[in-house]
């Protein structure tokens, strides 16, 4: 499975998101954003797309957040990404994530927030950041042999 994975969009409506991504979701099976869209224009847009599956950022409209939960774990082929958009410094934010997943067994944690791109595997865990989508995006494969990343420059 071919996931686009989005984060830190910060624009109202589809057609402001960077053309790339768009043609990118055209062979994506699935789109996860990880919050801050800023406004429910462009999650209507992603999902007369493809399937999204989406949180909230700390950013997002009061009408996203009621919508939206605050953390999301999504199964894939057995495999379980967990989903969340981040807080605080930028400075330790990949174990504050981690630590809103501790509770579930998950192959990868996908976030947001600090708008820098992270694609790392931890102790077993991967690790997946998109970065602003101003400057770039995730795609995340999914099979048998586990779940990887691909950070892309979104211009």
């Amino acid at each position: 499975m071919r996931i686009v994975v989005l984060s830190d969009s910060h624009v109202n409506q589809l057609e402001d998101l960077p053309e790339r991504i768009v043609e990118a979701t055209t062979m994506a099976d699935l789109i996860i954003h990880a919050g801050d869209f800023t406004d429910v224009g462009l999650l209507t847009g992603l999902r007369q797309l493809k399937e999204v599956r989406a949180v909230q950022g700390n950013m997002d409209s009061m009408r996203l957040r009621t919508i939206l939960p605050t953390e999301d774990i999504v199964e894939v082929h057995g495999k379980r990404i967990g989903v969340v958009h981040g807080s605080g410094a930028p400075t330790g934010i990949d174990q504050r994530v981690r630590t809103v997943f501790r509770s579930y067994e998950v192959d990868a944690i996908v976030y947001g927030h600090s708008h820098r791109a992270q694609n790392e595997v931890i102790d077993g865990v991967l690790l997946f950041n998109p970065g602003a989508a101003s400057d770039s995006f995730g795609v995340i494969e999914v099979d048998a042999g586990g779940v990887r990343g691909e950070i892309i420059p979104s211009r």
